[in-house]
């Protein structure tokens, strides 16, 4: 980034500087990125100026980082006062800014020959993730993974061979792969991701082969939600014994038939959904 492009900073430090090497979240990067858009759109940064301090907002891990980005623009202050107390997140979201950072421990690569590999659980994605599979199978579990940058590259060649990559809801997944007499699945490319999610982008080259996406909620999620539909069956259960003590006649013995089938038909769905799963992973490993 050159020197002109941002304006200097201050030498002085004093109070108004406390909480400033605090580190700063994707809204707070998100928030400087809107107000640096807005200047380019006003005339008051050029398309260079803007690209460079967009970059720098974006690397920035400090809100000491991020006050110069903006010093010199109208309405700029000091980052607002961090509450330092976390708010808990709504049941079922997703905290992405704890899972993106840190060092990606383990190989960054796979090969299947005439076999497979699988990374899975608990791992942190590398910024690249080199694959590939000669007449064998790979997958690449990203549900539970954390991400060691915000953007996470797979490079997949699949040779009469096929590598599944798994990512949960709310990551933006780019295809970029070209299949000859193969293909790269691209049903999940340009689905939109959560704000502050990472990013997976999907390259390579498949020849009699291919490279399948598939988005999947966490094993745990899923848990949450067999049992948040079981609690649910539970209460309607209950309200039908309520309604039932109340009206012993026909429409009382129908609404209960009606209520049960559809119990029946919550369950088997499930059992639909793991057989499903179950039968993947065999065919993946076949």
């Amino acid at each position: 980034m050159t020197d002109a492009a941002l304006p200097d900073r201050p030498e002085e430090s004093g109070p108004q500087d406390d909480g400033l090497d605090l580190r700063a979240s994707d809204a707070d990067r998100e928030q400087v990125a809107e107000r640096l858009r807005d200047a380019l759109a006003e005339g008051r940064l050029d398309m260079e100026e803007f690209g460079e301090r967009l970059e720098e907002t974006y690397k920035a891990r400090t809100y000491r980082e991020l006050l110069p980005v903006t010093r010199d623009l109208p309405g700029a202050a000091a980052p607002t006062p961090v509450n330092l107390t976390k708010e808990p997140l709504p049941e079922g979201a997703v905290d992405w800014a704890a899972r993106i950072g840190g060092t990606a421990g383990g190989s960054a690569w796979g090969v299947g020959i005439l076999s497979g590999f699988e990374r899975k659980g608990r791992w942190t994605a590398p910024s690249r993730f080199d694959c590939v599979a000669v007449m064998g199978g790979g997958e690449l579990d990203l549900r539970e993974a954390n991400f060691e940058s915000r953007e996470t590259v797979i490079n997949c060649v699949a040779i009469m061979g096929g590598v599944n990559v798994i990512v949960p809801p709310g990551v933006e997944v780019v295809v970029r792969g070209i299949g000859i007499m193969g293909g790269f699945d691209q049903s999940e490319s340009g689905v939109p991701g959560d704000p502050g999610a990472p990013r997976v982008v999907i390259t390579g080259f498949a020849f009699w082969g291919g490279v399948g996406v598939e988005r999947k909620l966490p094993k745990a999620e899923r848990q949450r939600l067999k049992e948040e539909r079981r609690r649910e069956r539970l209460e309607r259960r209950e309200d039908r014994r309520a309604l039932l003590d109340g009206h012993h006649g026909p429409h009382g013995l129908h609404a209960d038939r009606l209520e049960r089938h559809r119990e029946r038909m919550e369950e088997h769905l499930d059992r639909l959904e793991e057989r499903r799963e179950r039968r993947n992973r065999r065919r993946h490993w076949d």
